[in-house]
């Protein structure tokens, strides 16, 4: 429905457009625009960290306003979710497109 408009305003790969590879973050800006649109399996398919960038991304600022009791472990291991997610999807993505 919108995401054709959304793909209009979407900052391009700069990686990719120089050399020719996408990098981990590529599909991050289509799969928000799947979640405005509710399209949230689609969102996930598109980007698998998403999901778990956005509890990371709500806890960083909860956690600028209130302090727990074990905050930066949490920290720490979501972060690490974080990347073993995103490098895990690129390298499943990056021998899809070689196979």
């Amino acid at each position: 429905m919108y995401y054709s408009d959304l793909n209009d305003y979407m900052i391009p790969c700069v990686n990719k457009k120089l050399f020719g590879v996408e990098c981990p973050g590529c599909g991050m800006q289509r799969a928000v625009g799947l979640l405005f649109e509710g399209n949230f399996s689609g969102a996930f398919k598109m980007y698998p960290a998403i999901y778990t960038l956005i509890i990371l991304i709500l806890f960083l600022f909860f956690n600028l306003f209130y302090k727990f009791k074990f905050d930066f472990k949490i920290k720490v291991a979501l972060i690490t979710i974080n990347i073993i997610i995103i490098v895990t999807s690129y390298v499943i993505k990056m021998n899809n497109i070689i196979n």
